[in-house]
């Protein structure tokens, strides 16, 4: 068959993709790119805020009208599946299957019951959608750390990690297509092992795959603060690989609200990690994520909350308002900050986020790094990529520069920084 895919959502969700598709591949039906080619089409859903459920609720139903063309099948898997599956049952009378994550262990028998061809299982096989040289690694699924904002355990359930053996194995196919920058992910990366074998093991798995030929990048996103055990800070200082990127989610620096929304830790003690952090490596790169405007919030605590932005001067910081989602703890939390006075605060603190990330970036004026090169423009010889500083996916900055001769994308050349601004350097490739 012909079988047409739409990923949303988080990179979590693209790698489920992935191998979905890969599956697919391995049994000799063809992806298409194009929805009016398609005899089936398969929407891997997003179902985190607000905004995620109503993007996926409108992509299913774009989908849905190219069944009055070529369109015999429409699929749809993912969170907003696994989140309201009778609902999309009752209301989208259009979708001819739903796959909800609780079923993933036989999306195949599903996939060859809904559209009458044969499925089988393909335990590692996976059709990346990056560019060829880097992708995610999950290492685990699910979250067991049930913060009172967060939708992620009721719909993906209790964390579940991934043996050793099996993400060792997935990595060096991955290092075989050509991926050199891989990026590990998981709800919480740091919490990697506990459930499966009582202990963390984020170190022992980083060691292992420091050891696979062909990867020049391996990336941890999403590290709780409060297990950033000293074991995987030795192991990623000990690795030739991995990089010192440091992916800490705060959400918040007051206590009280840390509580309130069930994060373990204190202000005080990423105040101590941070340091030794900068202790143990010569450049970390630091990076945070904030929500403003949670219930109860006062003044008083947003401007705690700048202070320690202000004293800690993360290189990098995503900062949202709060979403009100049901059925979690925290939907019912009085009293509600207002939304106008939320959005204050988050351009409050993005404008003095701005003002560090551009003095950050004016100290690399001279300095050269190393840069992943990923695109040409046009027909100048004007390329842009990423240092270590920089996640995939425009999660971060870039570094835009010139050269003198062609460079090959996908490979890693030394940039010479001579302006810059709050996000992007601006700078020229170096010899080759």
């Amino acid at each position: 068959m012909k079988i047409g895919f739409v990923s949303l959502g988080c990179c979590k969700n693209l790698v489920d993709s992935e191998q979905i598709m890969g599956m697919i591949k391995k049994n000799h039906h063809e992806i298409v790119s194009d929805p009016r080619q398609a005899q089936a089409i398969i929407i891997n859903t997003c179902g985190f805020i607000t905004s995620a459920k109503e993007e996926s609720i409108q992509t299913i139903f774009e989908m849905a009208q190219y069944k009055e063309k070529n369109l015999e099948k429409l699929i749809v898997c993912g969170c907003l599946a696994q989140r309201y599956q009778k609902e999309l049952e009752e209301e989208i009378p259009e979708i001819d299957a739903i796959i909800p994550i609780k079923d993933y262990d036989e999306f195949a028998s599903v996939l060859e019951k809904a559209l009458g061809c044969t499925f089988t299982e393909s335990k590692f096989e996976r059709v990346l959608s990056t560019q060829p040289w880097r992708a995610y690694l999950k290492i685990s699924d699910g979250c067991s750390n049930h913060c009172t904002y967060c939708a992620i355990p009721l719909i993906r359930g209790e964390q579940v990690s991934r043996p050793i053996e099996d993400l060792v194995e997935e990595a060096k196919q991955l290092a075989s297509y050509g991926v050199k920058e891989l990026t590990l992910i998981a709800q919480d990366t740091t919490k990697y092992g506990l459930d499966l074998y009582g202990e963390f093991k984020l170190g022992d798995l980083v060691r292992e795959i420091d050891k696979i030929d062909g990867i020049h990048w391996i990336r941890i996103l999403y590290m709780y603060p409060d297990e950033i055990v000293e074991d995987v800070l030795l192991a990623m200082k000990e690795s030739k690989k991995v990089v010192p990127y440091f992916d800490i989610p705060m959400q918040h620096a007051n206590n009280r609200l840390l509580k309130a929304m069930n994060r373990r830790g204190t202000k005080e003690h990423a105040y101590e990690i941070i340091e030794h952090i900068k202790t143990l490596f010569d450049h970390p790169v630091l990076r945070t994520t904030m929500i403003v405007g949670f219930p109860s919030e006062t003044d008083e605590d947003f401007d705690e909350l700048m202070e320690f932005v202000q004293n800690v001067k993360w290189d990098r910081m995503g900062a949202f308002t709060y979403s009100k989602e049901e059925d979690t703890r925290a939907f019912d939390m009085k009293p509600e900050v207002d939304a106008q006075i939320a959005q204050n605060r988050l351009e409050t603190l993005m404008k003095l986020q701005n003002q560090i990330s551009y003095e950050k970036n004016q100290e690399k004026i001279g300095q050269v790094f190393e840069v992943l090169v990923e695109e040409k423009e046009g027909l100048k010889e004007t390329y842009r990529g990423r240092s270590i500083a920089d996640a995939p996916d425009e999660v971060d900055g870039q570094v835009i520069f010139t050269s003198t001769v062609p460079i090959e994308l996908g490979t890693f050349v030394k940039v010479k920084i001579q302006k810059a601004n709050a996000y992007d350097l601006y700078g020229i490739c170096q010899e080759l």
